[in-house]
């Protein structure tokens, strides 16, 4: 495909939105997140980008596989989904619902990162819903909801009550339907969903086996300290720029 670059049609501090996005997404199918064409991340374009007021947003072209996505392929759209730069692709609206309603209810998500995993879809179906048996598993713990299934989210009516149970979590476990994450950065998503699909795939591994040890409820009432100090206080900033090189060594395509 020959995608027009956007790198002179747009702001600096956009550009740098975009590549960043479109690394999430590449990472995102390398770490086999992707479930070929669907689920979505979004981010929020701050509003000295935007403008004042404004509700921008960057999303995938609907149709292209995540290792296929480019910083000048993203879709630039409102809080509708009306496209705000014209694109030859085109944008799933349904597959926004449930984004938008994310970026309405919580002004600090910069990023909201959706997967439709193995692990994660297994875990959500489990009535025990995650449990406290790993590391992982209490950062999770720490800022968790839940938000029962519906059926497909493309219908408006559902909004207000995902909105309600998300409240002021990070991590949101959509029954039967797969994991949501909400970061104030794309790198923050990222490092969330990281852990989040971690820790589904420990649970599913542990129990297989044994007898399961349970975390004491205490610790995770501090994990957020500790895993500010395990990042230096600069959450998934810790790790991108070691993400960044990694796709760099592979491919570098998704910033053109």
């Amino acid at each position: 495909m020959h995608i027009p670059s956007l790198k002179e049609v747009v702001s600096a501090e956009e550009w740098q939105l975009r590549c960043d996005l479109a690394a999430c997404y590449r990472l995102a199918a390398l770490y086999g997140w992707s479930d070929l064409v669907f689920t979505h991340i979004s981010a929020k374009l701050p509003e000295e980008v935007a403008g004042p007021g404004a509700h921008h947003f960057l999303i995938n072209p609907y149709g292209l596989m995540f290792d296929e996505i480019t910083a000048s392929s993203l879709v630039k759209v409102d809080g509708q989904c009306n496209k705000l730069i014209d694109s030859p692709f085109p944008v799933n609206p349904a597959g926004f619902v449930i984004h938008s309603a994310v970026h309405d209810a919580r002004p600090d998500a910069g990023c909201v990162l959706h997967t439709h995993t193995r692990a994660g879809v297994a875990v959500s179906a489990q009535k025990c819903g995650v449990l406290p048996i790993s590391q992982q598993s209490t950062f999770v713990l720490a800022s968790l909801a839940y938000h029962d299934y519906e059926g497909v989210a493309f219908r408006g009516e559902e909004r207000p009550r995902l909105q309600a149970d998300l409240g002021s979590a990070n991590f949101l476990m959509l029954r039967n339907h797969g994991l949501l994450v909400v970061g104030k950065t794309i790198a923050d998503a990222f490092l969330n969903m990281y852990i989040f699909e971690n820790t589904c795939r420990i649970q599913l591994d542990a129990q297989a086996g044994g007898e399961l040890i349970l975390v004491n409820p205490q610790i995770i009432q501090g994990v957020s300290e500790a895993l500010r100090v395990q990042t230096g206080g600069m959450g998934g900033a810790f790790a991108w720029p070691s993400l960044i090189r990694k796709l760099e060594r592979l491919d570098s395509s998704y910033r053109t």
